[in-house]
């Protein structure tokens, strides 16, 4: 039987083609299964493609965390542009964009943590990604407080770290997406007060 063409992709078309199958093999097979020859055999391209887009499992499992981030990044950006400009408010709009996010991606995420501990390639990636984040969140919660710079850089910190364990809590069934999101935001109202 003729093998099917593969259908020819623009590079960037293609790499999100891969990284939405390595999303799949993760959800339905976990972090192990996530090889690059798995990958091109399930994205039906050759190995050769998966290589040269992601160099290695690392280098493809950075990839998907760059991706996911990125996305939260995005849509918290653009939740809070339409938040009123109070801290509960934006408080609650943190809250329910990180909940959500790993509503979306949790399983994922910590498949793709857990398979890249001790990487010092990852642990950079992932130390960039926090101190975005915790700029992120600075910034949103910044006009609300009398912390010091470096204090509240501080909190911020501490909070994205909250927000982490409060989504795994979530993700392992341990909390409600609203009971989580709610607590996530009271942590932020009370973290950032002097």
């Amino acid at each position: 039987m003729p093998k099917t063409a593969i259908r020819k992709l623009a590079k960037p078309e293609r790499r999100a083609q891969l990284l939405e199958t390595s999303k799949e093999i993760l959800r339905e097979c976990g972090a192990d299964a996530l090889t690059l020859g798995h990958l091109a055999e399930r994205a039906g391209v050759s190995k050769p493609i998966a290589y040269e887009h992601f160099g290695t499992r690392e280098g493809l499992l950075i990839a998907l965390s760059r991706e996911i981030e990125e996305r939260h990044t995005e849509k918290l950006t653009k939740a809070l542009q339409e938040t009123p400009s109070d801290l509960s408010s934006v408080a609650r709009t943190i809250g329910s964009v990180y909940i959500g996010c790993a509503a979306e991606n949790g399983a994922e995420w910590q498949a793709m943590s857990s398979a890249l501990r001790g990487n010092a390639e990852m642990d950079r990636v992932q130390q960039e990604l926090a101190d975005d984040y915790v700029a992120l969140i600075g910034a949103a919660v910044g006009p609300f407080s009398n912390l010091s710079k470096d204090d509240l850089r501080l909190r911020c910190a501490g909070l994205a770290g909250a927000a982490e364990t409060i989504a795994r809590e979530f993700v392992r069934g341990r909390a409600t997406e609203e009971n989580a999101a709610a607590n996530l935001a009271a942590l932020i109202v009370n973290g950032i007060s002097a």
